[in-house]
């Protein structure tokens, strides 16, 4: 008890003064930390990144174009085989509805993600990119796991798929498929998908080419404290050199219907005092997101005084983590609500965080 309340009272003057900690004290806030005195400080953080009591959110759809997913990462519930005869591919029609309700419902962008489907070549994608485009919606869309599955499919470099796709309508990039930025992680639980480095490498590419882009870290499965503290920290670096990501989401993994489905999820505890160390470390990211489609309304609603400035998404439809057995849901008017509840002022935003 001593030595933790000496870890944190060493480095209060540290962080509210605004300086950047280390890397190892990263590591010991994480390890020795209480709760409140994390809570604390990221409020403190928040405060002075965010000094208006307001906080954001988007109005968005999460469009899963295929489940088929040569992948079988480990911590998946969606994903089905090639061989699956339950697996699909959105038609355009099927799209097009999608897109037309998002609109209806005030809606400013897609978020489209899928699998890494074997068989559709990069055109196809084009294609797609096209068609959303004609609704005249922003894309935000293909994370770097598939912009590395299309780049190998099409033989061609990231920078050059990522050319062609901007030319074909995309916007900005997810940071979906982060989970944890360690490739032991990733080779134990997602050997099929893209490294670390690629990872990173795709964004720096997107962010090389004029484009923002989202960062995210699953955690709570195989990973220890240092190697999110390893995620973290890399986040952190490329930011410095390209300043490029607009937010950071942390979420717990969900582990129903998994291969992990024997571990216990993180704790709405740990949720929070994650989200309060990423606030802290991640000094050059302006905005970081509440998770509330894994934790519900009232520990999203909590995250606001534990760093987060943002609402994330009114999530018109989410497949991937209800395929974990989790599905909470919530409407504009609900978010607004609960963010006024806690004493703040809702506002609708973009992707990049300009006010609508």
């Amino acid at each position: 008890m001593i030595k933790m309340q000496t870890t944190v009272v060493d480095m209060k003057d540290k962080i509210l003064s605004g300086e950047r900690i280390t890397v190892d004290e990263g590591i010991a806030l994480a390890h020795e930390g209480d709760l409140y005195s994390l809570g604390f400080l990221a409020d403190s953080v928040r405060k002075r990144l965010h000094p208006d009591p307001v906080v954001t959110y988007v109005i968005d759809r999460n469009i899963n174009y295929t489940d088929i997913c040569i992948s079988a990462c480990k911590f998946c519930a969606f994903y089905k085989a090639p061989e699956d005869e339950a697996g699909s591919v959105l038609t355009f029609d099927e799209l097009g509805k999608k897109i037309e309700e998002t609109l209806e419902l005030g809606g400013t962008q897609i978020l489209l993600q899928g699998g890494l489907h074997p068989d559709k070549p990069l055109e196809f994608y084009e294609e797609m990119l096209a068609f959303i485009k004609g609704y005249d919606i922003h894309v935000h869309g293909f994370s770097p796991p598939e912009i590395c599955h299309f780049a190998n499919i099409s033989n061609l470099s990231v920078h050059e798929v990522l050319t062609r796709l901007r030319a074909a309508g995309l916007d900005s990039i997810p940071g979906g498929g982060a989970e944890i930025l360690s490739d032991r992680v990733r080779q134990e639980s997602a050997p099929r998908k893209c490294s670390a480095d690629e990872w990173l490498g795709v964004m720096e590419a997107a962010h090389n080419q004029g484009m923002r882009t989202t960062a995210t870290m699953m955690f709570g499965h195989i990973e220890t404290v240092e190697e999110r503290l390893e995620h973290l920290t890399r986040i952190r670096d490329l930011q410095d050199r390209t300043g490029g990501f607009t937010a950071f989401i942390p979420w717990p993994f969900q582990p129903a219907n998994t291969a992990y489905a024997h571990l216990h999820a993180a704790t709405a505890m740990t949720y929070l005092k994650i989200l309060a160390l990423s606030r802290i470390f991640l000094d050059n990211v302006p905005n970081i997101q509440a998770s509330w489609v894994t934790q519900g309304a009232k520990i999203a609603q909590l995250s606001l005084f534990f760093g987060a400035n943002d609402f994330g998404s009114t999530m018109i439809e989410e497949n991937v983590v209800a395929a974990a057995g989790v599905s909470f849901r919530l409407s504009e008017m609900e978010i607004r609500s609960i963010v006024e509840g806690a004493g703040f002022v809702p506002k609708q935003r973009l992707m990049d965080y300009r006010l609508v």
